[in-house]
């Protein structure tokens, strides 16, 4: 590698991907600029040193992950180049904070974990950097926030529809450049005249959103859980399109046969002290109440399976073939001598990887505490809905050879976070494990975090494939006692970046449930998740919703360092 090479800014193309969590280009700027990012490439000074390029990208790449670059907060920031710097100051923090495993070493000097805790959010930065105007100017390596030019990629990536759809007219290119982002302007908000009217900021746009789209949020009047409903906006329209992004009776512990072993304790993250408590919480394992006459029906996966079919094929060697990278010594022998006795010799004589075997195994984490239980979209619960997704997931897999698991979750507390094995690895899928899919019935609470690091240690001891996904069934409400909406939250992106360090791929499905896609984006950070109104609809996104958890688990294994904070207490094997 030449040394041009060495300090060319694309090099950093693989980092920025994963920091981000999905595929971030990066691109050399004027040189002398500050760096930034239109959210899709990140452009870098390059005559700025390698560790300056290293913390600019790293910063810009941390800041579309934590969600810190999200139209409804960059609005705010047009014109508005003093409000945008204090902005910077504090979520770039806090997003070096939520990627703080990734980190690498040279950057860490960067953050100041006290700056970081002063908001949980991107609005709470927001909000912070509004009100105290003497937070200084944000490192030199943190680069700018290019509000305009940001909200002009986004509406201009809105204007691509699928072919036959209508483009809106738009202003010209032109237009947008006169609209500077050095020009402060005061006032609370600067609405963004070039953003989609519908999805944007604009007065109809807002109108259209209350109108279809039904919330539910962790923060609104209630714990969700086994005693007390989530909210519902009255607004909203219980057969709305595509989502972006509960009362039932506590489960009575007398009702499961607890196993024998006395569980396993995995650690918990305290995101205010940012360390963990070790062996904080217990996880169970135990059998699943079976119930007479209920067998769940068997879905129709034909649409489910056809996406899932050239997912997790792995390379065999495969001997005697026509072409390849390599000789086939003993057919190549046989083909000499078959030549030296007159024959005519046979001319497959290499070798070759071909993609024959399935290489994939899928643990399935259906959530079935108490506010999966609430009414969801087309007349189900949301509970009726996942499970039936859960189903059709774990039938169209199993057909197609992959191996795979279902387990469900709820809890009552750090010391009974109990998962009911559905079907383990081993087990054959049969009428027993419908009639256990059929009987589950939602209550209690979700201890998310506890759920994903057993489900972490399973695929890690019984797996047995190389390529590995987990894939969480949840409305996105964590919650339990002493597990509340931001330290919930702030857990449960942990221990998915955990299992993402494992090579085990990460994708979290909210299907029937109209949560608010701000609780779904705090609770799973930058692992691969959708919201989908109803189960018929899975087969449309599940192909490429699988490979985009799939790439990342690998571009983040690619990018950790082996070593462990020194704080961290690894997750039992």
């Amino acid at each position: 590698m030449t040394s041009e090479d060495a300090d060319d800014p694309k090099r950093l193309a693989l980092l920025a991907s994963a920091l981000a969590g999905r595929t971030i280009a990066v691109a050399p700027a004027t040189p002398g600029e500050a760096a930034w990012t239109d959210g899709v490439t990140v452009f870098v000074d390059p005559s700025a040193s390698a560790p300056r390029q290293l913390e600019s990208v790293t910063v810009q790449a941390s800041l579309l992950a934590s969600g810190g670059l999200e139209a409804d907060v960059v609005r705010k920031l047009v014109r508005r180049p003093a409000l945008a710097r204090r902005y910077l100051a504090v979520e770039g923090q806090r997003a070096l904070s939520v990627n703080d495993d990734l980190l690498p070493s040279g950057v860490r000097s960067l953050l100041d974990c006290d700056l970081a805790a002063r908001a949980d959010c991107a609005a709470g930065s927001l909000k912070v950097a509004g009100e105290h105007r003497d937070i200084a100017d944000p490192p030199a390596g943190f680069g700018v926030i290019k509000a305009q030019k940001l909200l002009a990629t986004r509406a201009s990536a809105a204007q691509v529809e699928p072919a036959g759809g209508h483009i809106p007219r738009r202003g010209s290119s032109g237009d947008l450049a006169e609209l500077d982002d050095d020009d402060d302007v005061d006032g609370d908000d600067v609405t963004d005249p070039f953003s989609s009217p519908v999805g944007g900021g604009g007065a109809l746009g807002k109108l259209l959103k209350r109108m279809t789209k039904s919330v539910r949020k962790l923060s609104g009047g209630g714990t969700p859980g086994a005693d007390t409903p989530t909210h519902r906006s009255r607004r909203g329209f219980r057969g709305s399109g595509a989502v972006t992004s509960g009362s039932a009776g506590a489960v009575d512990a007398d009702g499961f046969d607890t196993s024998e072993n006395e569980g396993r304790t995995y650690p918990e993250w305290d995101f205010q002290r940012r360390c963990y408590r070790p062996d904080w919480c217990t996880v169970l394992e135990i059998e699943t109440p079976i119930g007479e006459g209920q067998t769940l029906a068997r879905p129709d996966v034909h649409a489910l399976r056809r996406p899932l079919t050239r997912l997790g094929i792995g390379l065999d060697r495969c001997h005697r073939q026509t072409q390849g990278d390599d000789i086939d010594v003993d057919a190549a022998v046989e083909a000499r001598v078959e030549t030296l006795a007159g024959s005519t010799p046979d001319e497959a004589v290499y070798l070759d990887n071909l993609r024959r075997r399935r290489d994939l195994a899928v643990l399935v984490l259906l959530d079935i505490s108490g506010s999966a239980g609430e009414a969801g979209t087309f007349g189900q619960t949301v509970h009726e809905q996942q499970r039936a997704a859960a189903a059709a997931l774990t039938i169209a897999l199993h057909e197609l050879g992959d191996r795979v698991a279902l387990y469900a979750f709820q809890s009552q507390g750090r010391a009974a976070v109990n998962l009911m094995p559905v079907k383990r690895f081993d087990e054959h899928l049969d009428a027993m494990v419908m009639r256990r899919l059929g009987s589950l019935k939602a209550g209690a609470y979700s201890r998310l975090g506890a759920a994903v690091r057993h489900g972490t240690a399973v695929m890690t001891e019984k797996a047995g494939t190389s390529r590995r996904l987990l894939v969480v069934l949840s409305d996105g409400l964590a919650y339990d006692h002493g597990y509340e909406r931001l330290y919930g939250a702030a857990d449960v992106r942990k221990a998915l970046g955990e299992a993402r360090r494992e090579g085990i791929g990460c994708l979290c499905l909210t299907i029937g449930a109209a949560t608010d896609s701000g609780e779904l984006a705090r609770v799973f950070g930058s692992a691969a998740h959708a919201s989908i109104p109803k189960p018929a609809q899975l087969a449309d996104v599940i192909g490429p919703l699988f490979r985009s958890a799939l790439r990342t688990a690998d571009l983040r294994r690619r990018v950790s360092t082996p070593a462990r904070p020194l704080n961290q207490t690894s997750v039992p094997r």
